[in-house]
């Protein structure tokens, strides 16, 4: 064989081979599936398969296209640590967090989530978070009982990088929450537990933000709106403009004693809420809050998620 020809052949040979090795990489590197079978509460069994990337990356989800950060409160796995927590957001297909006051810790770190741990403290939560492959964009439902509390709790908020807090004031404190919402470039999102709570409805909200820091808006709590009474869409159409963060729920009927289902099974009008959100073009944290079947709701929270990401596929 000419030696020009052997030259060509090697070349060829070595090109196919690392091209076979780069699919391969992409092929293992890149992608992950896991399979669940559920049950509703009306005996319906499901099948979900939820497939993520190994490295965390979100970008192929529907809902970055809108700007929505899908995540969800450790609330929801508040019967383990915040490290456990984290992993189970993980496994439902999530890398964010809405992290709440007094969960321990765990993953070898002492104490509770509180904003007054020590700086070496926040800095071992953060690596952690960086190790898994989740942010932590938001912290509540909380509040403080003097200026002190309050500043502390933003200056734990920048700590973290965060971007909102979430919140139930005392009336007197809103002047200031507002006044540190734009020294500290935080925001503030008023939350709505079910009535006789401060901001079940709406209308207390918006008196509340008038005259304040733009920073001042809504978590918007659709659940607790279905427990209250209220139409999830006919709130959200009050507040256009303002809502700065959901927790985002299904239940299965308008009462107190309501509990969670899955995303789309319920009575919430998920697909109404989406496309709400879609028409006041909403950006920002929506925070999967399943408050039911404590001890293994993973599987409930990755039904929901599927069913989201299928349902803003429609409206995108």
């Amino acid at each position: 064989m000419p030696q020009k020809a052997m030259y060509m052949k090697n070349f060829l040979l070595i090109s196919l081979a690392v091209c076979c090795l780069a699919v391969s990489c992409k092929t293992s590197d890149s992608t992950s599936s896991a399979t669940s079978t559920t049950t509703t509460n009306s005996g319906t069994t499901t099948t979900t398969t939820t497939t993520t990337t190994s490295n965390g990356d979100q970008s192929q989800n529907p809902e970055v296209a809108l700007g929505w950060k899908l995540g969800a409160q450790a609330y929801t796995f508040n019967r383990f640590t915040f490290a456990e927590a984290i992993d189970k957001i993980k496994s439902c297909g999530l890398s964010y967090v809405e992290a709440y006051p007094g969960q321990t810790i765990g993953g070898g770190i002492e104490g509770k989530m509180e904003p007054s741990m020590p700086a070496e403290k926040r800095q071992q939560i953060l690596k952690m978070l960086q190790d898994k492959g989740v942010k932590m964009v938001s912290f509540g439902v909380t509040g403080a009982k003097d200026e002190a509390g309050w500043r502390e709790l933003f200056e734990f908020a920048v700590a973290m990088g965060l971007e909102n807090i979430t919140m139930e004031p005392e009336p007197e404190f809103i002047p200031l929450v507002s006044k540190l919402c734009d020294e500290y470039q935080i925001n503030a999102a008023l939350h709505n537990h079910p009535n006789p709570s401060r901001y079940w409805n709406p209308d207390v909200v918006i008196a509340a933000m008038q005259g304040q820091s733009n920073r001042l808006g809504a978590c918007a709590d659709i659940g607790h709106w279905v427990r209250s009474g209220l139409d999830p869409v006919e709130c959200l159409k009050k507040l256009e403009g303002h809502v700065i963060q959901l927790h985002f729920k299904d239940l299965n009927e308008k009462s107190k004693n309501a509990h969670d289902v899955h995303w789309g099974t319920g009575i919430s009008n998920v697909d109404g809420v989406l496309a709400e959100l879609k028409r006041q073009n909403f950006k920002g944290v929506l925070s999967a809050e399943y408050e039911y079947n404590w001890e293994n709701s993973a599987p409930d929270v990755t039904a929901s998620v599927q069913y989201f990401r299928e349902a803003v596929k429609k409206i995108n």
